[in-house]
């Protein structure tokens, strides 16, 4: 009953939130008005900016941000212990993680949709927009990168799972021809869409039972299966970033938001019957005092590793990249900004769960041992998982979430699937969208600087392919390249959350007042936990002699120190105006 207990308690607490201190940024500091011109409307091309019903931009905005982060976060910050992973997902999404999601987007839509590096200028100085750039722009290229290698580890380990994840692409077009452009019935579109969804699920399960391996890709002893996976992903990703919205964009992600919101479902109803049935007790310790040799100390690495679900810089990069060109009026910012992270919040709540409690319920070992309670729990989690590979950070999830969707009596290998299929989605949703909004970045970059040629959207997104694609095989024809700077991704997601906020705060500065304190105390917070991080980290690079991230965290570090006294600078320029 714990378990129960603690999961009504954070989703009720979100329903609250939304509801109070959500209303009251929207109406009381953003002062959201549904009369307001927005880009979407006023530079309406039909193919970046498109006014799109707020149910179908939630749906983008929602699986955008969410991608893997949540769940890869949580199953590794919950060595610490279950409650101060709860405590610090619970409190820090409400006052930190949506705040910060809702201004991005707000000033955005204020400002043509432009991207924070373009509002950066504006609000602080022109010289900051360089610096922005520059931390946008790699950790944009660390995501693409390192998702194409997510995508592909995750077709490896569960090749269940390549056919229904292709097979969404047409049925995304489809969906979006029949709404778009034969004006078909959205909610009677979406009951055959999800349908055709989930029957590709079954397919995919049915197929690899009976023809196992068929959907793995050949090894060549030039270019290994892992490889030729990320060249596919970034081919599909330069093709997705290119075509209107309305095309791919959004219907796909929509669909994969009704994919995330069943899924959500049948890990509460598993939940409910497995905690009624006194067979879902918290199994992982409240506070872990017993760590296993190599976990960092839990200040300040436990907030820099749960970001997704907390707060992260990333959805900085999808609310003013693509949300705020197609939101069609500011009042649907609350749901879209504030509601989004309420509820990417309650997923990590959720995967806390799967991870303390739902892995109890059985771990069977290799050997065919099967063990249940604490032991399973000590047995994943004996060492730092947080060193351990892809799969093996996943697979405590997977693990708990089949073993408490088993309690509505789905198959394992259909519940096995399912998740393979959810994660591969949602990581095939943050590789498109990070492929689109880093061609908005190297656009606008270059229409400041006067290049027109690399402007261009087809060049732009060449470009972003071809940065991503380097990194990736920097290291080898495994294309995991990037895996090499995965260290810095954590403390720079989390650094560009605080220059997000600074960026924020400085626009509610300029409006008057004390406004600016809601997202000001946040961003003080944020830029004091991650350049801690980032100083530990640095000690730890020098001590290991890895000079390749000694000098990107310290070239990193450097820019953002100077972006902020630059910001503070400009905090209390006693000239500066206020905006009406």
């Amino acid at each position: 009953m714990d378990t129960l207990l603690l999961m009504l308690v954070c989703g009720g607490g979100y329903l609250i939130a939304y509801h109070t201190y959500g209303r009251f940024l929207a109406k009381k500091i953003f002062k959201l008005d549904k009369n307001a011109p927005v880009p979407s409307r006023e530079l309406q091309d039909d193919i970046d900016y498109v006014p799109a019903r707020k149910g179908i931009i939630f749906g983008h905005h929602y699986t955008s941000i969410a991608g893997t982060g949540p769940i890869v976060g949580p199953a590794i910050g919950i060595i610490w212990g279950w409650l101060p992973a709860i405590l610090w997902v619970f409190l820090g999404c409400i006052f930190m993680g949506a705040v910060h999601d809702l201004g991005a987007l707000v000033v955005s839509m204020r400002n043509e949709g432009k991207s924070l590096s373009e509002v950066a200028a504006k609000y602080i100085n022109m010289r900051v927009r360089f610096i922005f750039f520059a931390v946008v722009f790699l950790s944009l290229l660390i995501v693409i990168a390192i998702f194409g290698v997510v995508i592909a580890t995750v077709f490896t380990r569960f090749p269940e799972s390549v056919l229904p994840v292709w097979l969404e692409v047409p049925i995304a077009i489809g969906l979006g021809w029949a709404v778009y452009k034969k004006s078909a019935n959205i909610t009677l579109s979406t009951i055959v869409a999800v349908t055709a969804m989930y029957l590709t699920v079954g397919l995919g399960a049915y197929i690899e039972s009976v023809r196992p391996g068929l959907f793995m890709l050949p090894e060549f002893s030039w270019l290994p299966a892992t490889g030729l996976w990320v060249i596919i992903l970034l081919i599909y990703a330069w093709v997705a970033s290119t075509l209107p919205v309305t095309t791919l964009l959004q219907p796909r992600d929509y669909i994969n938001a009704w994919q995330m919101f069943i899924a959500m479902g049948l890990l509460v109803g598993g939940t409910v019957v497995a905690s009624l049935s006194g067979n879902l007790p918290l199994v992982a310790p409240a506070v872990n005092l017993d760590l296993p040799a190599g976990t960092p100390p839990i200040w300040p690495f436990m907030f820099v590793i749960i970001a997704c679900g907390a707060i992260s810089g990333f959805h900085s990069l999808v609310a003013s990249g693509t949300s705020s060109k197609q939101v069609s009026k500011e009042t649907d910012c609350q749901f879209i900004g504030y509601g989004s992270m309420l509820l990417e919040g309650f997923l990590a709540t959720l995967v806390l769960v799967c991870v303390a409690a739902g892995i109890g319920m059985a771990l069977k070992l290799d050997n065919g041992t099967i063990l249940t309670g604490q032991a399973a729990w000590q047995h994943q989690y004996s060492a730092w998982i947080g060193a351990k590979g892809l799969s093996d950070k996943i697979a405590p999830v997977i693990i708990g979430a089949a073993n408490m969707m088993g309690k509505f009596g789905l198959p394992e290998a259909v519940g096995i699937t399912l998740m393979g299929v959810f994660i591969a989605s949602f990581a095939g949703t943050t590789l498109d969208t990070s492929m689109r909004i880093q061609r908005y970045v190297i656009s606008e970059l270059a229409t400041d600087l006067r290049i027109p040629f690399l402007a261009n959207r087809w060049v732009a997104t060449s470009l972003a392919v071809l940065t991503a694609a380097g990194l990736a095989f920097a290291a080898g024809a495994d294309g995991t390249g990037a895996m090499k700077l995965w260290p810095l991704f954590g403390s720079a997601n989390q650094l560009l959350a605080a220059l997000a906020l600074l960026v924020v705060t400085l626009y509610l500065k300029r409006k008057g007042g004390l406004k600016f304190i809601v997202t000001a105390v946040p961003c003080l917070i944020m830029l004091v936990i991650t350049n801690w991080a980032m100083v530990k980290n640095e000690i730890d690079f020098i001590n290991k002699a890895n000079w390749l991230l000694v000098i990107i965290s310290g070239g990193i570090f450097a820019l953002a120190l100077w972006m902020t006294i630059e910001t503070l600078i400009a905090f209390f320029n006693p000239t500066q105006p206020v905006e009406s």
